[in-house]
């Protein structure tokens, strides 16, 4: 199985951050997308959904013991309409990190983009 790794766009503290173009989605279960040393209570992801008749369904899987405690609460399946964007997130260490530090997430179809926003801590 094939992943696509997925970068932070950063949230600027008391200034701004340009429209990010996002990474195009890729479905499950040939493909899914990772971000890398996630920090998930920092974290909302954007997601567009570019089909004009299809909603889409975005799901955070649920991490893997150790570190997530709360994984047994499942995966986070959130349905995006169709020529819609959604933020989800922020979201619980304890329930989505993988055992390497990572999110994975996966995708019901191809046609839009996710974009990860890191919320800055308040300094």
């Amino acid at each position: 199985m094939a992943t696509t790794q997925l970068a932070y766009s950063n949230l600027v503290p008391n200034g701004n951050l340009a429209q990010p173009a996002g990474t195009a989605l890729v479905a499950a279960p040939t493909n899914d997308m990772q971000l890398a040393d996630a920090f998930p209570e920092l974290t909302v992801l954007r997601v567009t959904n570019s089909d004009d008749d299809t909603a889409l369904t975005i799901t955070v899987k649920a991490g893997d013991h150790p570190p997530a405690l709360a994984a047994g609460q499942g995966d986070l399946a959130v349905s995006v309409a169709f020529g819609a964007t959604q933020f989800i997130g922020p979201f619980e260490s304890g329930r989505f990190v993988q055992n390497d530090g990572s999110m994975l997430i996966e995708s019901t179809t191809t046609t839009g983009t996710i974009t990860a926003l890191r919320v800055p801590r308040n300094t």
